[in-house]
């Protein structure tokens, strides 16, 4: 009998693909009937050199971006569809409900109105035979909320503790945080940069596309008025619910500040300062907003780095920091099973966005069914 049939535990695959443009997380979890997940098989399929290039190019207006996005987005159906095809084998495609996708967003612009994530759904679904559920962020959107974050109802779920309160990091290209209070709300908002500006700034002066374990950054010393010039961006200073993406952070906004500063920083001081305007905004953000946590648990590509590691811990003294291996989901995967989930909530007619974290009217079903 297909999961579809059943009221017993389903399977999902959730892909994920980030602001930082690496590549393709993909899962496979097995969802029970209270929406608990638990993670059967992970795949990670990057992205080549001149797809990842077209992928950043097509994040600034240029000729003919309409088609230009919309190859990108076959190109992209065809990436998740290998990825798919590499997560499930010798599994029975028939026994997968659906495919939660988050895609990969272009534009994120929730004060416009509207956000874009491209990877043609529809292809997928054709490609794969399974079911796909994409554009979770639209409805959220179109609701007056910021469309992201969206993990905090996952975390939510999954990692919120009866008597403790949590805090969930996730650290990817833009670095965002859920509290998870024992009693009250549940919040959630981008804090700032997370590995977009070191992975740019790298691949700028290295050629390589990441800070293996904040090695760079480590070998450098934060330059301070670097980081107080940093520290002014106008997005910091909004109240939560905010969300924030290339449009905020980038290589130019990081030049035009470095010009205005009129003297030479090495690179890797830059990278160092550039680590450490990651961790002090987001640490800042917990100190601010999460009066009483007593944990952080990390998730995303920074729970991988040490260096970024070690000066969360020392920023915030008082608290546990931890990756996320901690608590059960290893941080490479937590986005990816939170649109697997993300998915389930759709099919089952069920809100994926959570008001307090967006600004959203109310609760929404969230995504586009494209069935198989």
């Amino acid at each position: 009998m297909s999961a579809a049939l059943t009221h017993e535990a389903e399977r999902y695959v959730g892909l994920m693909s980030g602001t930082s443009l690496d590549g393709i997380d993909a899962v496979l979890a097995e969802i029970d009937q209270s929406g608990q997940p638990r993670l059967l098989h992970t795949h990670y399929l990057p992205y080549p050199d001149s797809l990842r290039a077209q992928l950043l190019a097509l994040h600034a207006p240029q000729p003919d971006e309409i088609h230009l996005a919309a190859c990108a987005a076959n190109d992209l159906a065809r990436l998740y569809a290998e990825a798919v095809g590499a997560l499930l084998d010798g599994v029975a495609r028939d026994s997968v409900r659906a495919i939660g996708c988050h895609g990969q967003t272009l534009r994120h612009r929730p004060a416009d109105g509207y956000t874009l994530q491209i990877g043609n759904a529809a292809l997928l679904a054709e490609l794969t035979g399974i079911t796909v559920v994409a554009d979770f962020r639209s409805r959220d959107i179109a609701a007056g909320g910021q469309g992201a974050p969206l993990v905090p109802a996952f975390h939510a779920q999954v990692l919120r503790h009866p008597d403790i309160h949590r805090v969930i990091a996730n650290i990817g290209g833009i670095a965002n945080i859920t509290d998870l209070p024992v009693d009250g709300a549940i919040r959630g908002w981008d804090t700032g940069p997370g590995n977009m500006l070191l992975d740019a700034w790298i691949k700028l002066h290295n050629g390589v596309h990441y800070d293996h374990d904040g090695a760079w950054a480590a070998s450098g010393s934060v330059a301070p008025g670097l980081l107080s010039e940093l520290a002014r961006h106008a997005y910091l200073q909004l109240a939560p619910p905010k969300s924030a993406g290339r449009e905020q952070f980038n290589l130019d906004w990081l030049d035009a500040t470095l010009a205005r500063l009129d003297c030479a920083i090495a690179p890797a001081d830059v990278q160092a300062t550039l680590l450490e305007f990651t961790a002090t905004s987001l640490c800042e953000a917990v100190s601010r907003e999460c009066r009483g946590a007593q944990e952080l648990y990390v998730c995303g590509g920074g729970a991988r780095s040490s260096a970024l590691m070690q000066r969360i811990q020392a920023l915030l003294p008082g608290m546990r920091v931890a990756a996320t291996d901690a608590l059960g989901i290893p941080p490479d995967w937590v986005e990816a099973l939170a649109f697997a989930w993300l998915a389930r909530q759709t099919l089952h007619h069920a809100p994926g966005n959570l008001p307090s974290v967006t600004g959203a009217r109310g609760e929404r079903i969230l995504g586009a069914i494209y069935p198989a």
